[in-house]
């Protein structure tokens, strides 16, 4: 639901701050007052296109804000927590523009593109009228509006269920297919490749371990020298360390019985020489079995020089090369069984289709059904809304078999006796195609999934008794939803648990145009007006007081 609009020099509003409550809301005012910029400024947070034009005069950026409670909103949290947007209970949209031509739009604060907000807002409000922002002239809407009506969620989930069952099975079947009319070059190809890579692979059961022995070979003679080296110097030699270190720690000794806190010490440096010596032994029996070996050497020289030739053939490294062969055996593997899983699949895909076009059959039955009580519940409305021997129509079509089902959904109507019903977009006027709105919204008012509704000149052409209907039947969609209504006639707005007044106003060459919301005898001053004109008279003011009552009994 909208509880908060918040306009900043936007056309020819300076500052302008409105709160709205639930229920039937009249906004109401002279011709050329502005009042259709509250929904221009809804539009804008919604999604629609920015324009420099929209700025105020003077002025070097416009921004609008709305905010919307989402406790009557499930689809809306959902959309919001799905794209990292949910922040609370409310929904914050805002829209900047500036002189530059650049647009930036906010959601819950965050950066968000347009179209993030075209499809947030779709669930949040709907308007119907001469604007663009209109779910029900959308082939996917009206056929989710029958679903709904109908009460078909079930229905439809289980045959969207069945449809991507289906159309997974049919893209395996697809890439198996593919792959068998290509199997024997494939598999040449793969069986070629296997005898190269197995031929020098078998002979090779621990790559790590081959490298490394070929680099000690490749240094052997490094190894050698530089080991002599380090085992003279720490204890072949005289003054090596081992022997230095023996006679520090007999020093050490003579020191610790003179001092027992040198213990300690004498301790550890004698676990120090015994380490060393380990060392130095072990290093010994190293060199001892360290051995030049030519031949081994050039054969392991010419084992890593084809791992490497098959590593770049490959675009890889040798470690990735018995991978690659896992991967290809399992791959000739599954070609060599293609046809019989072929076989399988075509038979899996068969009755994966057949189970889909059954419940997708039994669905397209009840929405059949469901079209003509709708059809039948609107054309009644239209009776009402001064559209006599008007006609509307769900028609249902067998059409691609989709998720949703095989048929296609489109609203049709004939806004005069005899006519030819056509297209909802292609036939019906700004005014009918509001009221017709307002009839299909009445009747689905209790499975819509928009809470907020805007009607903007619902009554254009109408008036009188037909103009009270309309009134009546906005109040009557306010129990379920909030409705607000942009109307010039006295018997909607009466109609309305609150309302607002647009008036535009003149100071020089400075315009502007302001929406303040009445309290009673403001009311009745404006309903007055709408009645009488310019000259108000207490009797006018009476009988819009009456009006007002009667509309609230």
């Amino acid at each position: 639901m909208l509880i908060r609009l918040i306009i900043r020099d936007f056309v020819i509003v300076h500052r302008l701050e409105l709160d709205f409550d639930g229920g039937m809301s009249a906004l109401t005012g002279e011709t050329g007052a502005g009042k259709s910029i509250l929904i221009d400024a809804l539009g804008l947070t919604l999604g629609e296109k920015a324009d420099v034009s929209l700025i105020r005069e003077g002025c070097e950026r416009a921004e609008v804000s709305s905010e919307f409670a989402l406790d009557d909103c499930p689809a809306a949290q959902h959309w919001l927590a799905a794209h990292d947007f949910a922040d609370g209970e409310a929904c914050l949209l805002r829209r900047v523009l500036t002189q530059g031509g650049r647009s930036r739009a906010y959601i819950n604060g965050a950066p968000a593109t347009q179209d993030a907000l075209k499809q947030l807002g779709g669930y949040l409000l709907d308007i119907h009228g001469q604007h663009a922002h209109q779910s029900l002239l959308r082939a996917n809407a009206q056929r989710q509006l029958l679903d709904d009506y109908a009460g078909l969620h079930e229905q439809v989930n289980a045959v969207t269920s069945h449809y991507q069952r289906w159309q997974t099975a049919r893209a395996a079947w697809k890439h198996l297919r593919q792959a068998s009319d290509d199997r024997a070059n494939r598999l040449d190809y793969l069986r070629f490749q296997l005898g190269e890579l197995e031929s020098v692979l078998d002979d090779v059961t621990d790559i790590p371990a081959l490298e490394a022995e070929h680099r000690r070979l490749t240094h052997a003679d490094q190894l050698q020298t530089r080991g002599a080296e380090v085992c003279y110097a720490l204890g072949d030699d005289e003054q090596g360390l081992t022997v230095r270190l023996g006679g520090q720690i007999r020093r050490l000794a003579e020191l610790a019985a003179l001092d027992d806190d040198l213990q300690g010490v004498q301790e550890l440096v004698e676990s120090a020489h015994i380490q060393l010596d380990e060392a130095v032994q072990a290093l010994r029996r190293y060199l001892d079995h360290l051995a030049l070996d030519p031949a081994q050497l050039q054969r392991l020289d010419e084992q890593l020089g084809k791992l490497h030739d098959l590593a770049r053939k490959h675009q890889g490294k040798i470690a990735d090369l018995p991978r690659l062969v896992e991967q290809f055996r399992q791959e000739a593997d599954a070609l060599e069984n293609a046809d019989h899983q072929l076989d399988q699949l075509s038979d899996e895909l068969r009755l994966l289709e057949q189970a889909y076009q059954q419940q997708a059959e039994l669905l397209s039955q009840s929405r059949r059904q469901a079209a003509l009580r709708l059809s039948d519940a609107v054309t009644a409305g239209m009776q009402r809304l001064s559209m006599p021997g008007g006609r509307f129509e769900v028609a249902c079509h067998v059409g691609k078999a989709g998720q949703h089902g095989i048929d296609q959904i489109d609203f049709w109507v004939a806004t005069n006796p005899g006519q030819r019903a056509g297209a909802l977009s292609s036939v019906a006027s700004g005014g009918e195609l509001s009221r017709l709105s307002l009839a299909i919204q009445v009747a689905t008012s209790d499975c819509g999934q928009a809470p907020t509704l805007i009607f903007d000149e619902v009554d254009v052409g109408i008036g009188g008794a037909v103009a009270e209907i309309v009134g009546q039947l906005m109040r009557r969609l306010g129990k379920q939803r909030q409705v607000m209504c942009v109307t010039h006639l006295p018997q909607v707005a009466v109609q309305a648990h609150q309302q607002y007044r647009v008036k535009k106003t003149i100071d020089g060459d400075v315009t502007e145009t302001k929406i303040s919301r009445l309290n009673d005898a403001q009311r009745i001053d404006e309903i007055a007006r709408m009645l009488g004109g310019v000259d108000i008279t207490e009797q006018t003011r009476k009988h819009a007081a009456e009006l007002i009552q009667r509309a609230q009994d």
